[in-house]
């Protein structure tokens, strides 16, 4: 009998989705689960953005052109005009979300076999796209205690092989919430440049940068033909359904090959493109994304707090994104996890990402665990009780008999 291959086999499973069934026997049970494991926004989506999806005149749902439906690609040259980014509109390309853009910008800097440096805690589907595409995962590790900003340029400097070909990170951070420094980036430039290396970025939280400022890598213009940047409408219209994404760069045969990856998937969804154009049309559309963005500063805020008063809980505040990385009081996060989800007795439970599933090196993160602060803020007040209940029961459970 013929088996799947090697390359289908090693890619792995998402942490963030692996222990869902538990969630959902769970649920079974009669529990109320905070999900706290996946970032999927309770806001909801934005009325002009699917009111563009319900009012679309559409007799004959054909295929859209594929690079993107022209009045979309012009939506997002205005949406980046208005960051200070000025982008032509052959110089993006419309995607199936995020995921399909990393996925194109992957096979365009690399061959099977060669390497890309990305800073670790990582969002796990990263290794997948990469397994996908015969491409390997250089870690630069970071840590809990430095906020997960990147180590010394030597060190950096010193994974550098023959066969690497790129940067990938996500700015501000997935699963850290780190928002680089100026500092920083220049030192990502000054890299690429030496090195001759592609800088994909990842600018999905692009709005979400609740602490300093966020700086494009497009903004550097040394490495102006360098950098492939991805993009989606997941987070900031909260339509992670939608599956609409960008991937752009100023380099003319970067785009040229994006344009093939395009037109052998065929198009992008039309409907969802359609409710981009009409969101960007709406007048109210900035506010809309500033009021959101200032929910989560709350949600950030209020959830810090809470877990500063939880015992043996360590983390630095993020300073974008909507994710915590926290270190656990126990052995193993992922067991914790799943016990929560399968022992603990209340009528209500917590279900977190295991930290270990975000990093490429082994044995980093097993004692941490990533939160997405996406819920109400008194489910997220409520999360953290259950949570600090459950740890107490957890730290008794695990303890050796006939000890206090």
């Amino acid at each position: 009998m013929p088996k799947p291959s090697a390359r289908s086999q090693a890619a792995p499973a998402s942490p963030i989705r692996r222990l869902y069934p538990l969630a959902v026997e769970a649920n079974k049970r009669g529990k109320k689960v905070y999900h706290l494991n996946i970032g999927q926004p309770d806001i909801p989506t934005p009325q002009a953005f699917m009111q563009g999806v319900r009012q679309a005149r559409i007799e004959v749902l054909d295929y859209a052109p594929s690079p993107g439906i022209s009045e979309a690609v012009e939506a997002m040259v205005r949406y980046y005009a208005d960051h200070g980014l000025q982008v032509a509109k052959e110089e993006i390309l419309i995607t199936i979300g995020g995921s399909e853009g990393i996925t194109f910008a992957l096979s365009i800097a690399c061959d099977p076999g060669d390497h890309v440096l990305v800073p670790e805690p990582f969002y796990p589907n990263y290794l997948g796209y990469a397994r996908l595409t015969n491409v390997e995962i250089t870690p630069i590790t970071t840590h809990r205690k430095d906020g997960f900003h990147l180590p010394p340029r030597q060190e950096i400097e010193g994974l550098i092989t023959p066969r690497t070909k790129a940067i990938l990170f996500s700015h501000p951070g997935n699963p850290t919430g780190v928002v680089y420094t100026p500092a920083e980036l220049e030192m990502l430039v000054a890299l690429a440049l030496k090195h001759d290396l592609f800088i994909i970025s990842d600018e999905v939280y692009r709005e979400f940068v609740y602490d300093g400022v966020h700086k494009s890598l497009l903004s550097f213009p040394e490495v102006r033909d360098r950098v492939i940047l991805v993009d989606s409408i997941s987070k900031r219209l909260s339509a992670c359904g939608a599956r609409v994404g960008a991937l752009v760069s100023h380099n003319k045969e970067v785009m040229a090959a994006a344009l093939k990856c395009a037109t052998i998937r065929l198009s992008a969804p039309t409907f969802e493109q359609l409710g981009l154009v009409a969101f960007m049309a709406d007048p109210n559309h900035k506010k809309v994304v500033e009021e959101m963005i200032g929910e989560y500063k709350v949600r950030r805020d209020l959830f810090c707090r809470e877990l500063l008063a939880i015992p043996g809980v360590t983390f630095r505040v993020p300073e974008g994104a909507f994710y915590v990385m926290m270190g656990l009081p126990v052995d193993d996060a992922e067991a914790f996890i799943r016990w929560m989800l399968t022992d603990y007795p209340g009528p209500e439970t917590v279900m977190l990402a295991p930290g270990a599933g975000f990093y490429r090196t082994e044995g980093c993160g097993k004692d941490e665990a990533r939160a997405a602060y996406v819920l109400k803020t008194e489910d997220l007040k409520r999360a953290c009780s259950v949570l600090a209940e459950g740890l107490r029961l957890y730290a008794r459970a695990a303890a050796p008999a006939g000890r206090g």
